[in-house]
């Protein structure tokens, strides 16, 4: 993190400050082979890493990490060559960003630039590194796209089941070329007017859930959490219950951010600026918790659903037998991959009464 108090994994550059200079800051940027300077991806704008990188889901193909025509660099070290974490020192686990035993360790290079695959040009697959598991390719055989100019590998490609669909280009085999000019950064008004909150996460949830849920029993600092009734306590509650104490003085959990005004609470949670990974801040003391954004505008401004038809009704003497919509046979549980993945990934994990949480998960 650049900041622990606003900012949450804001990609890292790949480029020097004279690079960016000639590059130009207010500009998009254009991704070229080092090789032989092809042009590879689109024009694409720098955004925050998303914060619900963890796979879930196993066997259910997933939709792109990014939105089209944006990019992030992820710090962490990401490809073979693979070591199973019990095989890697505490200080050695450090120095890559974990903190707590949780699948494989990278070898592999920091600061891959990620990418949806519909944003890549002048590329091809090398088949004999397409290997996957049943849907697509997992990018276990390390870099499988190579420049169409000079057949330089220059990323991998995953689309497999399980993994979000994302192209990671090896900063060492990129350049950056010269693009139109950048999109200006919106502010929130923005963000809630023109539907930028809402994406086609709906579905996979229960991986920012998880995410945020890590966040929430990191804030309460190991002390009980009353979760405010609503859709906070319909999302987090009984995981909530699950993991903290209860008991007096509880530290209560609502939601708060921009249009949505703020509760009375000692913790809320807020939205992530999906351009650039700044959280919203609240002005009444209350410890901000960061929530993935098209989350947060889900819970905030739920979408108005009827059964009733938009415009005239049905012929008279028809009636309607559709099946009711589906309901769950269960509550809602966030993600517990996407929770152990965020708690590995922050040094408090290693605390003794949250590392307890850790190990016996909800």
């Amino acid at each position: 993190m650049a900041s622990p108090e606003n900012r949450l994994l804001r990609g890292r550059p790949v480029w020097s400050d004279a690079e960016a200079s000639t590059a130009g800051g207010d500009s998009l940027a254009v991704f070229g082979c080092a090789g032989c300077g092809a042009v590879l991806t689109a024009a694409v704008s720098e955004v925050a890493l998303p914060i619900h990188l963890a796979d879930a889901h196993w066997e259910t193909l997933h939709p792109p990490l990014l939105e089209a025509r944006s990019y992030t660099v992820d710090p962490a070290p990401y490809g073979p060559p693979w070591r199973q974490s019990d095989e890697v020192g505490a200080r050695e686990a450090a120095d890559r960003g974990r903190f707590a035993l949780y699948g494989a360790l990278s070898d592999g290079p920091s600061d891959t630039i990620l990418l949806a695959p519909g944003d890549m040009r002048g590329t091809r697959l090398i088949l004999e590194r397409a290997a996957g598991y049943c849907r697509g390719i997992d990018g276990r055989d390390g870099p499988n796209l190579a420049c169409l100019g000079c057949d330089l590998p220059v990323g991998t490609r995953m689309d497999d089941c399980g993994c979000w669909q994302v192209v990671r280009l090896l900063p060492q085999a990129v350049v950056r070329l010269p693009g139109p000019p950048e999109r200006p950064i919106m502010d929130w008004a923005e963000l809630l007017a023109t539907g930028a909150l809402w994406h086609r996460l709906s579905d996979y949830r229960d991986i920012p859930a998880g995410v945020a849920l890590a966040q929430v029993v990191v804030a309460a600092g190991g002390t009980s959490v009353e979760v405010a009734p609503g859709p906070v306590a319909e999302l987090l509650g009984r995981a909530v219950g699950a993991l903290l104490p209860a008991g007096e003085g509880a530290k209560r959990l609502d939601l708060a951010g921009p249009g949505y005004g703020e509760p009375t609470a000692d913790l809320v949670l807020v939205p992530v600026h999906p351009q650039t990974g700044d959280l919203w801040q609240p002005s009444a003391g209350a410890v901000p918790v960061p929530m993935d954004a098209a989350l947060w505008a889900e819970l905030a401004f739920p979408p108005h659903r009827t059964r009733l038809p938009v415009v005239g009704g049905l012929p008279t003497g028809v009636e309607r037998d559709d099946p009711l919509p589906p309901y769950p046979w269960y509550p809602f549980p966030p993600s517990r991959e996407a929770f152990r993945f965020t708690l590995a990934r922050m040094p408090v994990v290693r605390e003794p009464w949250l590392r307890a949480i850790y190990d016996r998960g909800f």
